[in-house]
């Protein structure tokens, strides 16, 4: 056989066993119409199952017209591309590089992709360009850069300035009040000549006291003045640094600035009660190759890979008062004791009365509270053998109550109130099983309050599931979980900061009062810190003027009108609060 015989065969081939799906029907059905193949053998012959290809002839009859082969793109018309080659090469020697010559083809209305454009100049022998300051570039939109966070920059210049954090300003008299500087210092926190420590913690507290979600674009607040001047620096810092500054500050430190500063907001007025809700919550994890434990996360209903912390909030006023993030599985029994201990160490007593569930601590734990004198609720867990006990309880041994101040459909439940004996605990428990709640299985309470009636302590437990909502809800306002943040903070120092902004929102309730006492913080952020502001700066104070709100009577009758405090990172510039 010839080469040119042979090359027939090959195209043949090819024909005959064509590659794409579409080249296949055609020849399938050329083989059928025009060589007149029966319909099995065409099938077959080209991979059909004779159902298909019964299918594919009869839409081929419905649509004869159909296009198998795409028509060849068209290229540019003989003489432009040489045209663009030559404009290309004369903006080069302008020294414009490969964007600025697209952009320059398509102002002229001839667009050339960057790359077409590279392409070019590569074929015609030009070299890249140097990297060019910024001055040395054509003018055109490009990101305005922000100054370097330094507070020896800080301008106090007579001015105005418009900032959309006029809010936080509100917080300041009690953040003076604190001596915020002289605490840090007294903790440990550390800082630099640029970024002083209290710079540092007002920047990353500014961010946490403002809004509901953690700010994943801070860069685009770093030209707000106002969010600067409340930290006290000309800008405030880039994301990398708020991020590296979480990780200079030694472990140590938080347990000293939580106690020095519960003891500061304590002597400020803020009224701590004297029951207390406690939890456990997980801070999810998302890295790998990391000694983290796996734990319970309640909003998953699994266990995965996170960061426990114990939270402490008082139940009159909602504020967290204690937190620790620095807990491992083996450690966890025992941190309701440590609270404990925390509280009377602040306070000279211990906290009358506890509120957590069965899964915070152990039946050892419990006696010793019993023994220090600490009342407590919590729930037992309901085992097989339980329920089959309560089961064959008879129907006389129940009683029905109505609970006390509890707005909730299921106000009058079964309960079965005995005393039992538990291993590991000394001396009698109250056990009350709860029915008629709406849960399918009924509720097993255990206290140590043996006289208080049963509607008061069910009463009490029933707002667990307001206690639960309200400890997720401060962690959700303060956004604790949002650890995948382009701020991504160490959790011990996002805890601390979130125990710093929930005192700080509740004494800015209680001076307004007016039923915001109870209020939750998205309430009072709603109602009185989302609001823009001037700030005029002149030789000697720094005035705020908010805009008109339906909610500044409030602030005025509360005295903010009257603020007159000397703000020490301001040069010692006097605040002034003023209400449109």
């Amino acid at each position: 056989m010839d080469d040119n015989s042979r090359d027939r065969l090959t195209l043949a081939r090819r024909f005959l066993e064509p590659s794409s799906p579409t080249h296949r029907q055609y020849e399938a059905l050329r083989a059928f119409f025009v060589d007149r193949l029966p319909s099995a053998e065409a099938a077959a012959r080209f991979g059909y199952t004779p159902g298909s290809f019964r299918i594919l002839v009869h839409q081929f009859r419905s649509q004869p017209d159909r296009v198998f082969f795409a028509a060849a793109r068209q290229g540019r018309p003989p003489g432009k591309q040489e045209r663009l080659r030559e404009q290309v090469v004369a903006l080069r020697k302008q020294n414009l590089s490969v964007h600025d010559i697209s952009r320059a083809l398509a102002r002229d209305g001839e667009p050339l992709s960057p790359a077409a454009v590279a392409a070019i100049l590569k074929e015609e022998g030009f070299a890249k360009l140097p990297r060019r300051a910024d001055d040395e570039r054509p003018g055109h939109p490009r990101p305005v850069a922000a100054d370097v966070a330094d507070v020896r920059q800080l301008d106090l210049t007579p001015r105005v300035v418009h900032t959309k954090f006029g809010g936080l300003f509100l917080f300041l008299p009690d953040l003076v009040a604190t001596d915020i500087d002289a605490v840090l210092a007294r903790s440990g926190f550390p800082g630099s000549e640029m970024v002083p420590a209290g710079c540092a913690l007002r920047s990353l507290l500014a961010l946490k006291l403002f809004g509901n979600a953690r700010h994943r674009h801070v860069m685009g607040y770093v030209l707000d003045e106002g969010l600067a001047l409340f930290a006290g620096l000309n800008a405030i810092p880039k994301r990398s640094f708020l991020t590296e500054y979480s990780c200079r500050v030694p472990p140590g430190c938080y347990p000293r600035l939580m106690r020095r500063w519960f003891d500061t907001v304590s002597r400020l007025g803020l009224r701590w009660g004297t029951s207390f809700d406690l939890d456990f919550h997980t801070i999810p994890f998302h890295g790998e190759d990391a000694l983290v434990e796996k734990h319970y996360v309640s909003k998953r209903s699994r266990s995965q890979k996170g960061v426990l912390a114990f939270l402490a909030q008082d139940a009159e006023t909602r504020v967290f008062c204690y937190a620790n993030a620095d807990l491992r599985k083996d450690q966890r029994d025992d941190e309701i004791l440590r609270f404990v201990d925390y509280w009377k160490r602040r306070t000279g007593r211990l906290p009358e009365e506890l509120i957590f569930d069965c899964t915070l601590t152990t039946y050892a734990k419990l006696n010793e509270l019993n023994r220090m004198g600490v009342q407590f609720i919590t729930l037992r867990r309901r085992t097989p053998r339980l329920l089959a006990e309560i089961a064959r309880t008879p129907m006389s041994a129940w009683r029905r109550i109505e609970l006390e101040n509890v707005s909730r459909a299921y106000r009058t439940p079964r309960v079965l109130d005995r005393r039992i004996k538990l291993t590991d605990y000394d001396g009698p428990l109250r056990q009350l099983t709860v029915a008629d709640l709406g849960h399918e299985d009924p509720t097993l309470l255990l206290t140590n309050q043996l006289s208080r009636s049963a509607s008061h302590l069910i009463g009490r437990y029933a707002q667990r599931m307001l206690i639960e909502n309200n400890i997720e809800d401060g962690i959700d306002f303060f956004h604790m979980d949002a650890l995948s943040s382009a701020v991504a903070m160490k959790v011990n120092c996002d805890l601390q900061l979130t125990l710093m902004a929930s005192s700080l929102y509740r004494l800015l309730a209680v001076r307004v009062g007016n039923g915001y006492e109870a209020a939750k913080s998205r309430h009072l952020f709603r109602d009185l810190i989302d609001a823009t502001a001037d700030i005029t700066i002149d030789e000697s104070r720094v005035e705020v003027k908010f805009q008109k709100r339906a909610h500044n009577p409030l602030l005025i009758a509360a005295g903010f009108d009257r603020t007159d405090v000397v703000i020490p990172w301001l040069g010692a510039k006097r605040l002034r609060l003023v209400f449109g």
